[in-house]
């Protein structure tokens, strides 16, 4: 598929969203990131549910899951097994937990630009798309970012797996990328 085509194929599917009591802030989210996001993302094309599933079948937008992965408790007893929750996203989606917070240490920001350089093949002119869950700043958070490192042509999902599962689409089992903790 052209990039125009891409691009028109985007135009012609973004839905109109509901305007959003949160605006844009400068700089990134730091708290309460669960919480109404803005209907906007400057630099970024915000898409809806149809749009990023069309996006998802041409297998030329990289999709990446910015979930939080939640941390092993400290204080379990000796010999306790921690299982965590398993996370079903978006088939064929990046894992990259915890790189949407509002600030990032050096190793994080390592993290995350190794993550999309394998995402993309290093390409910062492949199209990349950021989720969570609905209303996770979280993949705002990682899209603003990923502009500012020099991606070009960035997609965010707001309304994350929760929109996609609600619309029926299929997911699966994913695994974090290593090196995130």
């Amino acid at each position: 598929m052209t990039r125009l085509r891409l691009h028109s194929l985007v135009l012609l599917l973004l839905a109109a969203f509901p305007a959003a009591a949160a605006e844009e802030p400068a700089g990134y989210r730091e708290s309460e990131y669960r919480a109404e996001v803005p209907a906007t993302l400057s630099g970024a094309t915000v898409v809806s549910t149809e749009a990023a599933h069309a996006l998802w079948k041409t297998g030329q937008v990289a999709f990446i899951d910015v979930l939080p992965r939640p941390p092993k408790p400290t204080n379990l007893p000796e010999g306790t097994v921690w299982n965590e929750k398993p996370r079903l996203s978006i088939p064929s989606a990046l894992w990259l937990p915890n790189v949407g917070y509002g600030q990032l240490a050096d190793a994080m920001h390592a993290y995350f630009r190794a993550g999309l350089e394998k995402a993309t093949g290093g390409d910062k002119d492949r199209p990349v798309l950021f989720f969570c869950l609905d209303g996770c700043w979280m993949s705002w958070n990682a899209g603003k970012r990923a502009l500012e490192y020099g991606y070009t042509r960035v997609f965010w999902y707001p309304q994350g797996t929760d929109g996609w599962t609600a619309a029926g689409y299929p997911t699966e089992r994913i695994e974090p990328e290593p090196g995130g903790r």
